[in-house]
């Protein structure tokens, strides 16, 4: 959400970024949110102006009244006056119920116009205009047939995708055996990367309010991918960052505590709403998952030095399981309303032949930070909002797409990288059982 100062002092840039991001039908709100605003502060303005009346006509009573013993002229001046103050109570009660109102209305406008996005970000409708920066390690294609991902699970009897049918419908999946093992290790070996790093490991709620889901996402988002649990103010999340930048909603930080870096493991839950094809015979788009995530609270001027160390960490990982990637910068189209600035890591699927996204680092800036009031006290006192920072550090079983590809052998088996070894027992080669 912007600052609504920003809007009154800057509302054809802010109509601008609408358009560069190609959300025209919401340049209205632009023009909608100006008009409350004014309305809002003449309210504000008027209530307190009868406030202040009201004050000074009521001392003035009290006056007249201990005066009117003397004088009894003065009690009649008295009653005049308090004819005054009960018809301008009339009117600042009417105020006083109008000024939440118009608030309401002017919040709920704010928080769809979109975040502005950095220069930096490349202009176009769609996910199609994402940009290529750079790849990391070389893209091989085998002179062997690589399977699709599903049976290189079914190989090892490491899938069961008909019971988890049977159980809770499409979208959903039972992992087993060394596939399951493997799942595991890959997100132990995520943990300990982080907190190598320096990131504070994290177990959150895997439930939050409803305040919470509005503050960290915008309200199209919230539609597509939170599930509610019925009758109570309480959703599953779609990933630990909910959670974790929840937990700093309406607190005032000391800026010696900053940057905050904390690395976060959580099952996510995602209605994939709008979604076509979930694949019945495959992990890939899932309704369930699992995930590694790092966050960061930090000054305004560190969050773009943060943004560019976060994907570097996501490239380090997958590079030391020995994995492709490159990182594609997300163009304005197809940034979440909330985002400054995004890229994606994507691995390398030798059986597409091509790259698939696994990792998604973005910038929030102020926003989630002015939504839940997360606010620093600096060293000259002033308070300030923090900016707020995710990445996906890894999210298996899509993860494991990419790990099985890469790693597997024409036989059929499945080399672990020395850098996993420990988290496998050991094991440097898993066998098919069919």
């Amino acid at each position: 959400m912007l600052d609504i100062k920003f809007v009154r002092e800057n509302p054809e840039a802010v109509k601008e970024n609408i358009r560069k991001k190609f959300q025209d039908a919401k340049l209205p709100l632009v023009d909608e949110v100006l008009e409350l605003d004014t309305k809002l502060r003449a309210a504000k303005t008027e209530a307190n102006e009868l406030r202040a009346n009201r004050n000074a006509l009521s001392k003035q009573i009290g006056v007249l009244m201990g005066q009117s013993k003397k004088d009894p002229s003065k009690r009649e001046k008295a009653e005049e006056i308090k004819k005054q103050v009960a018809a301008q109570a009339a009117r600042l009660a009417e105020l006083e119920k109008q000024e939440p109102e118009l608030e309401a209305e002017l919040t709920k406008r704010m928080m769809i116009i979109p975040n502005i996005i950095d220069p930096s970000v490349p202009i176009g409708p769609d996910d199609s205009h994402n940009v290529e920066l750079q790849r990391f390690g070389e893209p091989i294609v085998p002179d062997y047939e690589i399977p699709y991902h599903a049976q290189i699970m079914e190989s090892f009897d490491g899938l069961d995708l008909d019971a988890a049918r049977r159980v809770a419908g499409n979208g959903f999946y039972y992992l087993k055996g060394d596939i399951a093992r493997l799942h595991s290790a890959v997100l132990a070996y995520a943990r300990d990367f982080m907190i190598d790093k320096g990131f504070v490991y994290h177990i959150p709620p895997f439930m939050i309010r409803g305040n919470v889901v509005s503050g960290v996402m915008s309200f199209a988002e919230m539609d597509a991918m939170m599930y509610k649990i019925e009758g109570e103010d309480l959703y599953l999340i779609g990933t630990s960052e909910h959670s974790m930048i929840g937990s700093f909603i309406d607190q005032i930080l000391d800026e010696s505590r900053l940057p905050i870096t904390y690395t976060s493991y959580s099952p996510c839950f995602r209605k994939e709403k709008g979604a076509h094809g979930i694949e019945e015979r495959g992990v890939y788009r899932i309704h369930q998952f699992e995930k590694q995530e790092m966050i960061v609270v930090c000054r305004p001027e560190e969050s773009m030095e943060w943004y560019e160390k976060m994907w570097r960490y996501s490239v380090e990982l997958f590079r030391s399981l020995e994995i492709p990637v490159r990182q594609l910068e997300c163009c304005s189209g197809d940034l979440a309303d909330l985002k400054v600035k995004s890229c994606d890591i994507e691995a390398w699927s030798p059986r597409q032949q091509k790259y698939f996204e696994v990792c998604s680092c973005s910038n929030l800036g102020d926003a989630q930070a002015r939504r839940l009031k997360i606010r620093v006290r600096g060293a000259d006192g002033k308070l300030y909002l923090a900016h707020t920072l995710n990445n996906t550090v890894v999210a298996p079983p899509r993860m494991l797409i990419a790990f099985l590809e890469n790693h597997l052998q024409a036989d059929g088996s499945v080399t672990i990288p020395e850098t996993l070894r420990p988290y496998m027992g050991g094991k440097e080669l898993l066998i098919p059982s069919k």
